[in-house]
């Protein structure tokens, strides 16, 4: 069940006038850092969606609440690297990770603009969800105190994988944190598998644009 009541917000146009006339750059503003995001339209995951613009504006707006300072941080399904980039800058070990094809846009965006800062090296690794878990992220070596996902549910096949992979990667004491444009009936279906598996608040609601910011912990037993 959900709990707590959720802020409204909008999403602010975190956006500065462009250098640049290139179609596949957008200019981002967080955390007092100038963020350059190239996109890609071959690849749902290589475009800036609203989720990753909540949850960036969240996370610079509430660094008391959620202080990603020194702590590990995982997002699944990272896309262009704008929600990463800006874990990284407020102090975050962070492992960005999606789909092969996706890696070589992700790698670049997040190099580009996390070189010259002074903070923890972030790491690009492939995640395909559901599948090489263990393998690839063995539960004796990566613990991660935040999971970071957005706009991962939509309409495709792949959303019983991402649950298991938000189960697989959310052992206690971890928060994941999921910012998502409601668009179908199967998104509020995967939202009442989350909540029946977690323990699962609102955090903030952009009516304006249809997205809701979660917060999901491990049930104690």
């Amino acid at each position: 069940s959900l709990t707590g009541s959720p802020i409204t917000l909008k999403i602010l146009q975190n956006w500065v006038p462009r250098v640049s006339h290139y179609f596949d750059k957008e200019h981002y503003t967080y955390v007092g850092h100038q963020i350059v995001i190239q996109e890609s339209i071959e690849h749902f995951g290589a475009v800036v969606w609203p989720g990753a613009l909540a949850l960036s504006q969240y996370l610079e707006s509430n660094q008391e609440q959620f202080n990603l300072k020194d702590k590990k941080v995982l997002e699944i399904g990272a896309g262009t690297g704008l929600l990463s980039i800006v874990a990284c800058i407020l102090g975050a070990h962070v492992t960005a990770t999606d789909l092969p094809e996706v890696l070589e846009n992700l790698s670049y965006n997040i190099s580009r603009n996390t070189h010259n800062l002074n903070m923890h090296k972030p790491e690009v690794r492939k995640l395909v969800w559901g599948e090489g878990l263990n393998e690839d992220f063995p539960v004796s070596t990566y613990h991660y105190d935040f999971i970071l996902a957005t706009d991962v549910v939509y309409h495709h096949a792949a959303l019983e994988p991402l649950l298991a992979t938000m189960v697989y990667f959310c052992k206690p004491g971890t928060v994941l944190l999921w910012a998502n444009k409601f668009r179908f009936s199967t998104d509020y279906e995967f939202l009442e598998k989350v909540c029946n598996i977690f323990n699962t608040t609102i955090l903030a609601e952009f009516p304006e644009s249809n997205v809701k910011l979660l917060k999901a912990t491990v049930r104690e037993n």
